[in-house]
């Protein structure tokens, strides 16, 4: 039972796997509504994925000595959400509806169950989920026929989940635990989306943008220029505020004034997502530009001003061999999480130090990976704190040591532009461990897993 009883959620109790259009139908083209997608209603997921928990919730009380007869109210519970694209769905034989191609599967997680008792300020918590990027704790919550780039489609079917996780917050659930009635209120925060899905959940301009960051107002040019020093200003709140300043234009503006005042949101935000990185795609994206700096490195670009393209692809094809014959390492189409862990190593930039002529430049590159590798477990690990508390103590240190290699030995590459996952590791990464404990343990990667 919700109180006070959700709004915009229909009362009916026997709910099982819903048509993800609910009512929806008559506004999506082209295809077959019934087939386009399906889903649980929010809350009884949510009920469901507690009373999975029952004996981590009566087990953490136990151990805490709480008596569980006093403990029936004042439980807070944070579910981190996810949501993804998935590519190439294409049935590979045989003849089913026609439906597109690609696919988006949205789901949560519990993270932590916590109370808080009568006159106490503080929560003490009773569940901690362990393995927050496993996919055995992410559970689907909708599954739908869609390309993530269809904005229009994707925002009819998720309005009924926002709906539903607006009445959510503003209610609170009884339920029985452990035989007896308790109270439990949710936290929602949507972290584990990639940089594309962000930027479209909260009306940004696409990824190639001038405004390269989902978390301050920061351009490209500003951001290669000053590589540390920014800090978080962007939330779906503001962002909300500047779509209605640029429906209206109160100003009377030029179409580029407007544009640079609400800092490139350009579409109506629709579904809060928590501002942070998502650790997977930062290691990708970050591994994607160490290997561009690798086959630069190796044809001596530092030298020369633009290099034909043939003369890239021999450098490329020449990196490929190099690692392939010496870390067993398979040239991939497109940059993933396996090939960037590989790839950022000690041992790959050994290889790679083979390949390159000078021995400055080889010392630049390995001082590069030595300072990325003091860095990379801050955004990593689940508890930064405890796990390694001196590299999150040297951060900014790290970062700063790193920002001033990339804008003097490899100024070729930074000058007046950085991408923006290197961006926001350098800039961004202590205040959001600061004010979420973690970054590894809000990724996505619980969420992807699940989608294989």
């Amino acid at each position: 039972e919700w109180q006070p009883a959700l709004k915009n959620v229909s009362s009916s109790w026997d709910v099982g796997i819903i048509d993800g259009l609910s009512g929806w139908t008559t506004s999506v083209d082209d295809v077959p509504a019934d087939t386009i997608s399906r889903r649980f209603r929010y809350d009884v997921a949510l009920v469901s994925a507690l009373k999975d928990l029952e004996e981590d919730i009566m087990e953490g009380l136990r151990e805490r000595e709480l008596d569980d007869s006093i403990c029936t109210s004042g439980f807070t519970v944070v579910v981190k959400e996810s949501c993804d694209g998935m590519g190439d769905v294409s049935e590979k034989h045989g003849c089913g509806p026609a439906v597109p191609e690609k696919a988006v599967r949205f789901s949560f997680t519990i993270m932590s169950i916590s109370i808080r008792a009568e006159g106490e300020d503080d929560g003490i918590t009773i569940f901690q989920e362990q393995k927050p990027n496993s996919e055995l704790s992410c559970r689907p919550l909708c599954l739908m026929f869609v390309d993530e780039s269809d904005h229009e489609t994707l925002t009819a079917i998720l309005g009924p989940v926002v709906a539903e996780r607006k009445a959510m917050m503003e209610s609170r659930l009884i339920l029985s635990v452990g035989g007896l009635l308790r109270s439990f209120r949710f936290f929602f925060r949507g972290t584990g989306y990639d940089e594309k899905m962000v930027r479209e959940m909260e009306g940004l301009e696409a990824s190639g943008s001038t405004y390269i960051c989902t978390l301050c107002d920061s351009t490209r040019a500003e951001a290669s220029q000053n590589m540390v020093l920014h800090s978080i200003t962007r939330s779906h709140d503001e962002n909300l505020e500047r779509y209605e300043i640029w429906r209206t234009n109160p100003f009377s503006e030029s179409a580029d004034e407007l544009r640079d005042r609400v800092k490139g949101v350009s579409a109506k935000p629709f579904l809060e997502t928590q501002p942070t990185l998502d650790a997977l795609h930062c290691d990708i994206g970050n591994a994607t530009e160490f290997y561009k700096i690798f086959q630069d490195e190796i044809g001596e670009v530092y030298q020369k001003s633009n290099p034909s393209r043939e003369e890239r692809r021999r450098w490329r094809s020449t990196l490929d061999k190099h690692l392939r014959k010496n870390l067993k390492l398979k040239p991939v189409m497109r940059m993933n999480g396996n090939y960037a862990r590989r790839l950022m190593t000690r041992e790959a930039v050994e290889v790679v130090c083979e390949l390159v002529l000078s021995e400055e430049r080889r010392e630049a590159l390995r001082k590069l990976m030595d300072l990325y590798l003091q860095m990379k477990p801050v955004w990593r690990s689940t508890r930064p704190s405890q796990d390694c508390p001196v590299q999150l103590c040297q951060y900014s240190y790290n970062s700063q040591q790193f920002a001033h290699l990339l804008s003097t030995t490899f100024k070729y590459r930074y000058d007046g532009k950085i991408t923006n996952y290197l961006h926001k590791t350098l800039a961004h990464v202590p205040e959001i461990v600061e004010r979420d404990g973690s970054i590894g343990a809000w990724a996505s990667e619980g969420n992807e897993s699940g989608n294989k």
